[in-house]
């Protein structure tokens, strides 16, 4: 009894624990939401958590001193005295707040603390982001500014044209190579895995120039066919040793029947190895597509950063460089560009941990 009361609050600390780092990771995307739909004048003056039913002090009586009242001596308020810096600063008397309305005009405003909430939501920092078609923008003054929009869906698309390429050419050939390397026999097997595995440790910033003046002789440079070879390249070690780990693992009887009722080895691969790795191929396909959706390095060296073929990871780039202090527009792009990554994971999640644990023990 004492055993199983000790594995139940093992089991509750635990638990509790991982509540605590799954809040702690959410909380910054749940502000990331929500920042995206709040006006730009909102944004700057207040933060997100703002939305939310909160206290806040609000406009109250107001007391209106003499006109000739000394700024630089003691000044009475309703009994009692305060200096110029204090009003400045707000005094909390009692339940309310004593400071200043209008100071020139000597007017003191005795606010009071309430319950309040600022649900102003709005689309437009998505339709502004998107679009590249000028908008009116109003600032936390109140005043208005004509701004550009950023043309992010063109990017969206540029990007999109990348990644699905990038992660069905190197999935597919690794796993045939994977299959190889894993159930056929021939001179060198050992010596040409070894290698490629080796390449695992050899930095991708190593081969870029070399690659870059290849593909500029070859007349690669600046097209998609270029990026998709190149992110190809970069990803087919890891994802061949993942994809070995995993059909090295199957039952060697499925062969051996398949074998004895004359199918070939493309047979096998494609009717037997493609159905039964499906959870490996989810797994490292969301890893190798959150690698090229998020890829910023390879596509500005392979592709440029012309407006007609950037990526999101340049266009928000340029965003932050160009114009800081848009963070209605930062928040909105920064948001759009997380949700192809979450789609794909919640479409291949059920597949997500039966692929990683593929390979891990055997029988």
């Amino acid at each position: 009894m004492a055993g199983k009361k000790k594995r139940k609050g093992g089991k509750t600390i635990v638990n509790l624990v991982l509540g605590v780092i799954c809040f702690i990771w959410l909380l910054p995307t749940l502000g990331l939401f929500i920042s995206s739909f709040r006006p730009a004048a909102d944004i700057l003056q207040t933060g997100w958590w703002k939305v939310f039913p909160h206290q806040e002090w609000t406009q109250g009586e107001t007391l209106q001193l003499s006109k000739d009242t000394d700024l630089r001596q003691p000044i009475e308020v309703n009994g009692q005295t305060y200096t110029d810096d204090q009003l400045k600063a707000g005094v909390e008397v009692d339940d309310s707040r004593l400071m200043w309305e209008n100071r020139r005009a000597r007017t003191i405003n005795m606010q009071e603390q309430g319950w309040k909430t600022t649900p102003d939501l709005t689309m437009d920092n998505y339709s502004n982001v998107l679009s590249g078609k000028e908008y009116k923008l109003t600032e936390a003054d109140g005043s208005e500014t004509m701004q550009k929009g950023t043309g992010l869906s063109q990017a969206f698309w540029n990007t999109l044209t990348i990644a699905v390429p990038a992660t069905v050419i190197p999935v597919l050939i690794a796993s045939f190579a994977a299959y190889a390397f894993a159930w056929l026999r021939f001179p060198g097997r050992k010596t040409l895995f070894v290698i490629i595995i080796a390449m695992l440790v050899i930095p991708i910033q190593v081969a870029l120039i070399p690659v870059l003046k290849d593909y500029t002789s070859l007349g690669l440079n600046g097209s998609y066919l270029g990026i998709w070879l190149a992110h190809t390249a970069f990803g087919l070690p890891l994802v061949t040793y993942f994809m070995y780990n995993f059909i090295s693992q199957l039952p060697k009887d499925l062969f051996e029947s398949a074998f004895i009722d004359g199918a070939s080895h493309f047979t096998i691969f494609s009717r037997l190895i493609l159905p039964l790795s499906v959870p490996a191929l989810a797994s490292i396909g969301i890893f190798q597509f959150l690698w090229v959706w998020n890829d910023y390095l390879v596509s500005l060296i392979f592709i440029g950063n012309q407006p007609s073929v950037q990526v999101m990871s340049m266009k928000i780039a340029d965003l932050v460089g160009s114009r800081g202090n848009d963070w209605h527009l930062l928040t909105s792009a920064a948001f759009i560009s997380m949700l192809m990554p979450l789609a794909i994971f919640f479409l291949l999640q059920k597949y997500f941990v039966r692929g990683l644990m593929g390979g891990s023990v055997k029988g």
